[in-house]
């Protein structure tokens, strides 16, 4: 039975969405992370002298309690290591280990892997314009949400994570 949003943009766009994660997932756990771990060694790599915890999660756009989860993980597969820089150890540098930049190596072959998937369905003609349509679709959308709402969708989008 065909679902009935198939011919929605909204329902395909989630669907390719949800099934890219998934393939990513996969593709992150033969290599022993979960999605969204990437993502914060890869910022990290581009701070080689380590950033603030809340450096970190504004820029991983997640809350400061999922971005201490993930560097928790991170830091347990000796990835990642935290440093207190104040005396009360409120301030927190997170920088990445030499385990860490090895890691990163695979991550950038998954993605490249993944990217190859999915380039290989489209011309590059075909794959410029899809880009393109998608940037206008965030850009729209992202025009309609408040600050407020922004925040809430990304709470939502973790509390998926969590589960």
């Amino acid at each position: 039975m065909k679902h009935p949003g198939r011919k929605s943009i909204g329902f395909q766009l989630v669907l390719a969405a949800r099934l890219h994660r998934t393939r990513m997932a996969t593709l992150l756990g033969e290599i022993g992370l979960f999605p969204g771990q990437e993502q914060a060694l890869q910022i990290l790599a581009q701070n080689r002298d380590g950033m603030s915890m809340g450096d970190l999660s504004r820029t991983l756009h997640v809350r400061p309690p999922t971005a201490s989860k993930t560097i928790a993980r991170l830091a347990a597969q000796g990835l990642v290591e935290r440093e207190a820089k104040a005396a009360d150890g409120r301030v927190v540098r997170v920088r990445l280990t030499e385990a860490g930049i090895d890691k990163l190596e695979k991550i950038d072959a998954a993605t490249v892997q993944l990217e190859a998937e999915i380039s290989d369905i489209f011309d590059s003609k075909e794959a410029k314009r899809l880009r393109k349509s998608l940037r206008r679709i965030t850009r729209q959308l992202g025009d309609q949400l408040d600050p407020e709402q922004e925040a809430e969708a990304l709470a939502d989008d973790e509390a998926d994570d969590a589960e």
